[in-house]
């Protein structure tokens, strides 16, 4: 007879509960990691579906104050909010993007009013605004790079002055974050945050929010490969992030989140600064889809953001965000 010998340490021992499991967690998610982007748009409606993010909507004002609110109650304490401009009032140049009374600039002024204890976040891109959805100004057929950094100082110091709490880059012009540094710090917005969208790729992950903020139909089968970075790339998101940390970025993002995690934990890692990681659009949608559907349990979202707390994130921003704020608190 063969006398077995087991191991002295049984892992298994500590699963054995769910207080253990608890107990011995090596990371943990709450609201205070959770930031909720809003869509935003100048309509009669309160909020009207988006219909490729089930459960997402575009709010006008009224609703955006009132979904703030709902926010609050559940704990969550950071938004980023984004537009959707009306056809007429999009321009090869996205002039829109600097008229002081645009849905964002009333927006971030009626926040800072109502809620003044919740984090603004306000992208600083001009595609939203363009009538042929790029990110910059078009000359020849090409995103000119320099040109469109001057208009991203302008549109990032009327963000601050409307009561953006943190200004976020997400264009990828090389150069912009020290040129908003420098027009921020001369215009003493000395403690404006600057989100850097850091390692930004060229993904098809984006879909549904181009069409969440109107840009797909102006941007059609152009590609944005020229300026936002080859999925195929980790040394280069490292040398990206590096060179905007050098350039007075207080945060580092990367986006998309879920399917680009060795990405955020060679940046957490190398470079120990604030990491946020942005479960875009499409990562939300497939699960949320899928959740509906039945084709998986609904906890598979948790887990995507844990797993992005895994991965070394400080903060994650998700569509799924205040659904699973309400999930953490009950």
């Amino acid at each position: 007879m063969i006398k077995r010998t087991y191991p002295q340490t049984r892992l298994r021992r500590t699963r054995a509960k769910s207080f253990l499991r608890d107990l011995i967690a090596e990371n943990n998610l709450n609201t205070d990691d959770l930031i909720q982007p809003i869509f935003i748009a100048d309509q009669s409606e309160d909020k009207i579906e988006i219909p490729s993010m089930p459960r997402i909507h575009r709010h006008n004002l009224d609703s955006l104050y009132f979904e703030v609110e709902a926010l609050t109650q559940v704990g969550i304490k950071s938004i980023a909010i984004f537009p959707a401009i009306d056809a007429g009032k999009k321009d090869k140049d996205g002039s829109y993007a600097l008229d002081e009374s645009n849905i964002v600039c009333l927006a971030l002024t009626g926040l800072a009013e109502r809620f003044p204890d919740i984090i603004k976040i306000a992208d600083v891109a001009l595609d939203p605004y363009t009538d042929h959805g790029h990110d910059g100004l078009l000359m020849n057929g090409r995103v000119e790079n320099d040109e469109t950094v001057k208009l991203l100082q302008d549109q990032a110091l009327l963000l601050a002055q409307s009561g953006a709490d943190i200004i976020a880059p997400s264009d990828m012009m090389d150069g912009r974050i020290k040129a908003i540094r420098d027009t921020l710090e001369s215009n003493k917005f000395f403690d404006t945050i600057i989100l850097s969208y850091a390692a930004k790729y060229a993904s098809s992950f984006y879909g549904p929010f181009r069409e969440a903020v109107g840009s797909a139909a102006n941007l059609g089968k152009a590609s944005k490969k020229t300026y936002q970075m080859n999925f195929a790339n980790l040394d280069e998101a490292l040398h990206e992030v590096g060179m905007d940390i050098e350039e007075g970025a207080d945060i580092v993002m990367v986006k998309p989140g879920t399917a680009y995690l060795d990405v955020v934990h060679s940046i957490k890692s190398k470079f120990q600064v604030p990491t946020f990681v942005y479960q875009v659009s499409g990562e939300y949608s497939m699960l949320q889809l899928s959740i509906e559907k039945g084709w998986l349990d609904k906890d598979v979202m948790l887990e995507s953001l844990m797993c992005c707390k895994r991965a070394g994130a400080n903060a994650i921003l998700s569509y799924a965000a205040k659904q699973i704020a309400v999930e953490l608190n009950s």
